[in-house]
Order: C-alpha cells, then structure tokens, then sequence
C-alpha cells in the first residue's frame, strides 16, 4: 500500500525523526520541484528508507517488520494461502506457539484481524509493519517453478502458447530480470532471464510449441511472421494487474532456429534517487552541484546494461521543476517522468538522434538529455548545444571514463570546443550487493587468501587481519548469496588544467594521469570501499573491475566504516533523530 504524504509527514514529526523547519524545507522545494516527500527527505539525508519503516510502525502503533533483518522462509509465506495474503499484502513473520506476527503494508485495513483470524483461528495475532517492497519480494516465494507451470498448461490444452508466454513475462517481472532470452535447441527452447547481471535458466519449453510463441512475440511486436531469415527489431507492451511494461524485441536466426532477446524496461527504478545509486557522499555532492550548472555537457559512460540511463534520470529529478524546459531523445523511452518531454528516435521516419537532436535546439531548451551519443554528427551538434546555453547529459560507449575523452576526439569534435564544453565524465558499472539476509562476516588474514585471483589484490590490504562479507545463499536470493546491485563509479571533472590536457591531443593514459592529481579514483578502489563495508564480495569486484598494476598508500587505506553485527531481532529501535 501506498502511503501518502499526510500519513508520513505526521509519522515522522510525531517520531521526532524530522522538525517543522525540515517539513517547511521540504514543501517550499517541492513546490518547484517534482519528487514526492520521501524522495527529498531521503535524498537530502533526513532520512533512511529503514527509518521512515519505523516512524510508520509508531504511528500505527505496532512493531516494526525489518526484512533486511529476518527475511519470513518459505515455509512461513506458504501458511497464509496466496489469494489470502496478496488480497490483504500480509506474511508471517514470525511465530511461536501462542503468538503469530503477521507482517502487513496496510495495518490500517479493519477487515484485515477478521480475515487473518479465519486462517489462524487459535493463534494470538500480532501485526507488525513492513515496507511494501518487502512484502512485495516475499511473495516471488509463492513461485512455482515455471516447467511445473508449463506442465500444467500443456495438459489442460488450452490456449498453450499465450499461457506460457504470459507466466513467463509475469515470472521475469516477479524476479525483476532485465532480459528475457529464448534460446532454441533440438528438442526444446531454453528460457533463461538475466538477473542482476548474470543469466539463470529459468525453464525449457518443448520444441513443438515454439513457433506459436515465436508468432506471438512477432505480431504484438509489429514484425513479419513469414521472416525467418533476417533480423528484426520490435517492441510490445505487457499487462500486469493494471500496470503496463514496455518490453523491447530482438530476433535474429540461428543455425537452430531464431533467437529472441527482450529487454524489460522495468518501471520499478523510476523511484530510484542519487542516494540509491551508490555514490560517496563526496561524489553524491558533486554530481548535485554539477546538476545545477547553466550550460555545458555531462557523460555517463559504461558498457551496455550498466545503468547509466538510471543516473541520468536521477540527475533529471533533481532539476525537473516548472520553470525549467526539459527535453529528451532516447531510443527507447525506457521511463516515462511527468514534467518532461521526451521524444523517441524512430528510424523508418528518419527521425534520429542528429535529426531530432537539431529540432530540439530549436524548442528553447534548457536541459537536453540525448539517450546516447552514437556517431559524429550526434556529438557535433550535442558539443555546439552545449556550447551555446544548454545544459546537455547524453551517454556514451567507454571501458572507463579517461577512455571517453580521447574516443570523442577520435569522433572528429575540435579539442578547444570539447575542452570548454565538456563538464564532468562519470563511468560506471554494476556489482551485484551481498544478500541482506544470509550475509556473514569473515575475519581473514590476507597472506591466506586461498584463490589465484585474491592473492593478486592481498597487496590492498596492508592490515593484518581484514573483515570481509559473503553470502550463504538462502530462499530471498535464490540460493545465490547475492540480491540487487550498486553502481561502481569513476569521476573526472573537467579542471583548467585537464583542458589544457585536452588541447594537446590526448591518450586515455594521460587524461587518467592527470585526473589522479585531482583527486579521480578507480572503479577498483571505489568498488574496494563496497567490499570493506560489506555492500559486495571482493570476488564479484574482482569479476568487474581490474585492480592497478601499482598500489598507492590511498588504495591500501581502509576508507569504509565496518558493518556492526546483525541483530537477530524484529523490532528495531530508531537510532537518530533530528
């Protein structure tokens, strides 16, 4: 359930956890800006998601249901049947024989003791707050394994191809996959989603039924049936409970038939925030600082997947107020935010990103966002919008962000008209973050790193004695001992001196040795703060991002505050207050 800002602003005042002078703060902004309350609280660092769980919890005056503590098991999901629970968003918590504590978004619901009594009609209930995305993550437990469902629907012998495509879309927005693969063989077709970067096979269709799922696809998509040979490139839309998710359509042939590739343009990361990303706090000042500035261009660059659209949006909310015009051109329009006008490349009108880039010029813009710069003539005249008193963010294809420079230069763009327009490049990639559930410390030695591959970064580590985390693998990760995913991040402003770099015709070495002067850190040393914290595992930095061949005293530094220890209780105590 949705809470709204009434409820919350009189929860978090009630608590102490913010001031009237806060709530004044925030309203005077939110009115020329377009974040909810609890983006600005958490954005300005008023608040945590975990303590807004808890001043609700007080207001409602019930207990507060920390997932990240205590993930509820399968076994305790599946005691309160599924239509039961998802109708009333409820999960048991926690049990002992005379009390049950049953986890809910909505403890203002009156029917909600009554429906419960029905299911445990012996039990003492106690009802416990918990986040909707909690309650949310609890249900993926109610899963069957789709080859069960696919049983199933092919011994009823009914519509068999749209029922096996709609549980396999339900199924990748359930487990929040990116990418939906469809992969024929001899016999059958592999369904594999991409999860938190990395690909796990979720089913396998008979072969038989292949190709009025293929159809399918290809009609919802708008693509030829009768082409089997060429590649093609589409997109669909799928109903799920009211809320529509765009899905974008890749077919090409393989020696064992064609291949289908969806990308999920999820809607869940609209509410993401620079707080969410990742960032530093010195790094989450800079980028609201340079958010702020009249003109210029800011790049995001990183491999393909590697959520850089995701930080441009977030730089977007920040600026997105009524007295600005803000306007986009992406190929696809993968969020669609009120306040914006974004427009979509689409190549059969040839409407491109040059040609609708130069429209946009002509539209009075003050921000421009370009979904990716692809060739010379989008960077030339992304460069010259920039020139003449546009604030302009736009993506770009680079290993790393010194690369970035020296590949524009490469482009054709003139070094003294990059040098004064370029602001700040930020690469980043993905790691995936431990899982909050199974998490466990390890208190090791680096000289017994046991692996080829942490032998080679036990140099990091000068201390005698280093706490790492891992993952055990439970039900709420999937056995994987990983859940979600952070940003790693490497930051260059565009000093005086780095322009004078710049005019010279640069190689990414000195453009790298340059912004180390000023202070630029690798991916490496960034991602090795999120190691020691035990945001992510010193394996799955290593299998992102390649250590320096040097070590300096900085990289050695233990920079990042270790984790305390896990409480294995339910009911948290709020630890600040303003």
């Amino acid at each position: 359930m949705k809470l709204d800002d009434k409820t919350i602003k009189s929860a978090l005042l009630k608590g102490n956890y913010i001031t009237d002078t806060d709530v004044k703060e925030a309203e005077e902004f939110l009115k020329t800006h377009r974040l909810t309350l609890v983006e600005y609280l958490i954005q300005k660092n008023f608040i945590t998601r975990d303590l807004l769980g808890q001043a609700v919890a007080e207001w409602y005056k019930i207990p507060y249901a920390d997932f990240s503590v205590a993930t509820p098991k399968v076994e305790q999901v599946e005691k309160i049947p599924e239509d039961v629970a998802k109708k009333n968003r409820v999960v048991v918590f926690s049990e002992d024989k005379a009390k049950i504590v049953v986890a809910t978004d909505n403890p203002a619901d009156e029917n909600l003791s009554a429906e419960l009594k029905k299911v445990f009609p012996n039990k003492k209930i106690q009802l416990a707050y918990a986040a909707s995305e909690g309650i949310d993550a609890c249900f993926v437990l109610y899963q069957k394994p789709l080859e069960t469902r696919f049983s199933k629907i092919i011994e009823n012998q009914g519509r068999v191809a749209p029922e096996l495509l709609e549980e396999i879309f339900d199924d990748a927005l359930v487990y929040r996959a990116s990418d939906i693969h469809f992969e024929p063989q001899k016999t059958v077709v592999v369904v594999r989603f991409r999860v938190d970067g990395v690909l796990h096979e979720a089913g396998k269709i008979p072969r038989e039924y292949y190709e009025n799922i293929l159809n399918r696809i290809k009609v919802r998509s708008g693509l030829r049936i009768d082409e089997h040979f060429s590649a093609q490139d589409g997109s669909l839309q799928h109903e799920k409970d009211g809320t529509f998710v765009d899905m974008r359509v890749s077919i090409v042939p393989t020696i064992e038939g064609e291949k289908v590739v969806l990308r999920v343009l999820a809607t869940y990361v609209q509410g993401f925030t620079l707080s969410d990303l990742g960032l530093t706090n010195a790094h989450e000042q800079m980028l609201e600082k340079l958010a702020q500035k009249p003109f210029g261009m800011i790049l995001v660059v990183g491999p393909t997947g590697s959520g850089k659209t995701t930080t441009l949006y977030a730089l977007i909310k920040l600026v997105n107020n009524p007295n600005v015009n803000i306007t986009t051109i992406e190929d696809p329009v993968e969020y669609k935010v009120v306040g914006i006008n974004q427009i979509q490349v689409n190549t059969l009108t040839g409407l491109t990103f040059a040609k609708g880039l130069r429209s946009i010029v002509r539209q009075d813009p003050d921000i421009i966002l370009v979904g990716e710069i692809r060739d010379n003539e989008t960077a030339e005249i992304a460069v010259n919008a920039a020139l003449t008193g546009h604030l302009l963010y736009s993506t770009f294809h680079a290993n790393d962000a010194a690369t970035a420079i020296p590949r524009l230069l490469d482009m054709g763009i003139e070094p003294f008209l990059l040098s004064s327009t370029l602001e700040a490049v930020i690469a980043q990639r993905l790691v995936r973050k431990i899982c909050d559930r199974c998490r466990f410390s390890v208190v090791k030695k680096p000289s017994d790193f046991d692996t080829t591959a942490l032998k080679s970064v036990a140099r990091f580590f000068p201390e005698k004695t280093v706490t790492l985390y891992q993952g055990k693998g439970c039900d709420a990760c999937g056995n994987t001992g990983y859940k979600g995913r952070t940003a790693i991040f490497e930051f260059i402003l565009i000093s005086l001196d780095m322009q004078n770099v710049m005019l010279k015709s640069p190689s990414t070495k000195d453009i790298w040795e340059q912004a180390r002067k000023e202070g630029s850190r690798s991916f490496f040393e960034d991602g090795l703060d999120k190691v020691r914290s035990g945001v992510t595992t010193l394996e799955e930095l290593l299998r992102i991002a390649e250590p320096p061949e040097q070590v300096s005293t900085e990289q050695a530094k233990v920079s990042a505050p270790q984790l305390a220890p896990i409480k294995k209780i339910y009911v948290a105590k709020k630890t600040t207050k303003k």
